[in-house]
């Protein structure tokens, strides 16, 4: 399978491409990507160096894999942090691009806005650019808590009030929804999964949930959504079954944070450092996950 992914770099630690290009990659799939920011560290550290490119240079990078006649191959175009709303018409062009190409290709949309404990830590245009432009053109679209309410402006308390949020973004465009960082009881951590299916006129919906203990990771650990929703594409992409990818998606992610929770546990309890992502030292949880997580089946 490959993979165009479209998103910000680091230089240091894991965070848009850093956090997702190797586990695609340690998955099986070939990934060709391209930076909307270089930045030295993510934002989280509250200082960095760097810019965000200019989007012409995505465009034209696109345009340099056309001229290879590659884009035939690219089963999937996958974007995450935009850097400004221009970025975001070059993703809108790319991935019309590579489906005029390559029809059956898939686009999965990471809505990187923010989250519940930073808020928003994009530009003002941002939200409104993923509302009216690429979620309606996304086949697969993967929000944190945070990010669904506000592309939908539920408010998210229960299990009822996440299934009604999600079946607002199905009427939108997306047929699969992944719900990362889903809260619904003190000390665990959700992620619900659901597909649209059209057969002969016919609509019906499919949603999987799977729960996990909640790790103590102390501030928002950078790059868990952009390696969570990596992950995802690339189960799906092979399996094309959506209950199957949700249990290896949350069982590696799982394994991944709680190895890198265990690495830097003194320094998170004395509160020195941010913690990252703890991915090649831990990269056997994406083949083979010290723990199996039982995705269930919830009603519509």
């Amino acid at each position: 399978m490959a993979v165009l992914s479209i998103q910000s770099h680091v230089v240091y630690g894991y965070a848009g491409n850093t956090a997702s290009v190797f586990p695609l990659q340690r998955l099986g799939n070939e990934v060709w990507a391209i930076n909307t920011v270089e930045f030295s560290n993510h934002t989280g550290y509250g200082s960095w160096k760097g810019k965000v490119m200019d989007a012409e240079l995505v465009s034209d990078l696109v345009s340099g894999l056309e001229e290879r006649r590659v884009l035939n191959r690219c089963d999937a175009v996958l974007s995450g942090y935009l850097g400004n709303a221009e970025t975001g018409n070059a993703i809108i062009n790319a991935v019309k691009k590579v489906k005029n190409i390559s029809p059956n290709a898939l686009y999965c949309c990471d809505p990187v806005m923010g989250d519940t404990d930073r808020g928003f830590y994009v530009k003002p245009d941002i939200p409104d650019m993923f509302k009216n432009e690429l979620v309606p053109l996304a086949d697969i679209l993967c929000p944190n808590q945070f990010e669904l309410e506000v592309l939908t402006g539920v408010t998210i308390k229960n299990l009822e009030d996440a299934k009604t949020a999600i079946n607002i973004l199905h009427e939108i465009g997306p047929k699969i929804i992944l719900l990362t960082s889903f809260r619904e009881k003190p000390g665990e951590l959700g992620m619900i999964a659901s597909r649209l299916k059209i057969k002969d006129a016919f609509i019906s919906m499919e949603l999987f949930k799977t729960t996990t203990p909640e790790l103590p990771l102390g501030e928002s650990v950078a790059g868990t959504g952009d390696m969570t929703t990596s992950i995802f594409l690339s189960h799906f992409l092979k399996t094309g079954d959506v209950k199957k990818t949700l249990c290896a998606c949350t069982s590696s992610v799982f394994g991944i944070l709680e190895s890198s929770y265990k690495k830097k546990k003194e320094q998170l309890e004395k509160k020195r450092e941010l913690l990252e992502l703890n991915l090649i030292e831990a990269q056997d949880e994406l083949i083979n996950p010290a723990h199996i997580f039982k995705t269930v089946k919830i009603d519509k």
